[in-house]
C-alpha cells in the first residue's frame, strides 16, 4: 500500500465510524471560533464576489459558515463518508460538496475550470498530509486561485505537539475524541519551522500576509478551558509570472 493509499484509508475509516455530528471530531470546533476569525484576518485581501473552496472540509462545519459569507462555497474532502456527512448536515443546501483527493491535480484543475477563479480555505490539512503529498496539496491551492483568488492557509506549529501530549496524558488516559484519532492512525506530523513558506512559494504562491494564532479544538481541558493549538497563518496569491500546477 502506498503512503497516499494508507492516508486515504485512514480518513475514510475515521469518517465511516463517525456520526458526522458537529463537534464530534477533536478538531471540529464551532465556526465562530475557527472560520469566522480566520475570515476576519483574510478580509483585507479577499474579493468576496468570488466563490470559496474549503479544502479538507470534513463534515462541513466550516463550509456551511463560509457559504454565508461568499456567494458560493464548495467543500472538498478525500473521504466519501465525510462528504456524505457534510451533505446530510447541510439541510438547507447552503454549500456544495464533492469527494476529491487534493493530490489529484487533474481533478483539482477540472474543479477550477468549473468554478473559475476562487478563494481557498485550507485549515490544518498540510500537517496531516504525508510529507510526499504536501507539495501537491499546495499546488492544488495555487490551481484554484487563478489570478484574483486568495488563499487562507493555517497550520499548527511544532509547539502544538506539547499541547496534544498534555491532552493525551490526562489521568485516566486521552479523551474519546483523541482516542478516535489514534485508533485510525491520523498521525499529526510536525511541519518544521520555515517549511510552510518554502512549500507555498515552491507551489507558485506569493505570501501577502502572515501571523500567529491559536486553532480552537472541540475538546476542553479538565478545567473547562478550550484546547487550542499554536498555529501560523498565511494569506497567499498566485505569484506574478507563476504557472500554478506546472
Amino acid at each position: 500500500m502506498s503512503v497516499s493509499e494508507r492516508y486515504a484509508r485512514a480518513w475514510e475509516g475515521f469518517w465511516a465510524e463517525s456520526t458526522g455530528e458537529q463537534g464530534g471530531p477533536f478538531w471540529d470546533a464551532d465556526a465562530t471560533l475557527t472560520a469566522a476569525p480566520h475570515i476576519a484576518l483574510f478580509a483585507a485581501h479577499v474579493d468576496r464576489t468570488l466563490p470559496i473552496v474549503d479544502l479538507g472540509c470534513g463534515n462541513g462545519t466550516q463550509t456551511r459558515y463560509l457559504a454565508g459569507v461568499f456567494p458560493r462555497a464548495v467543500g472538498v474532502d478525500l473521504s466519501a463518508s465525510a462528504v456524505a456527512h457534510a451533505r446530510r448536515a447541510d439541510r438547507d443546501g447552503a454549500a456544495e460538496y464533492e469527494q476529491l483527493s487534493l493530490t489529484d491535480l487533474v481533478g483539482v484543475r477540472r474543479l477550477g475550470d468549473r468554478l473559475g477563479e476562487a478563494n481557498v480555505y485550507l485549515r490544518a490539512v498540510l500537517h496531516q498530509s504525508d510529507p510526499v503529498d504536501r507539495a501537491p496539496v499546495a499546488a492544488a491551492v495555487a490551481l484554484l486561485l487563478g489570478r484574483r483568488g486568495r488563499g487562507f492557509v493555517v497550520e499548527p506549529t511544532t509547539a502544538a505537539k506539547a499541547v496534544l501530549q498534555q491532552v493525551a496524558e490526562r489521568p485516566g488516559g486521552p479523551p474519546e475524541k483523541l482516542r478516535q484519532v489514534r485508533k485510525h492512525e491520523l498521525r499529526p506530523a510536525e511541519v518544521a519551522p520555515g517549511e510552510m513558506p518554502e512549500l507555498l512559494r515552491a507551489a507558485g504562491l506569493e505570501i501577502l500576509d502572515r501571523g500567529g494564532t491559536d486553532l480552537a479544538m472541540s475538546e476542553c481541558h479538565p478545567d473547562g478551558t478550550r484546547v487550542t493549538l499554536p498555529a501560523d497563518w498565511f494569506v497567499v496569491a498566485a505569484a506574478p509570472g507563476s504557472r500554478p500546477g506546472g
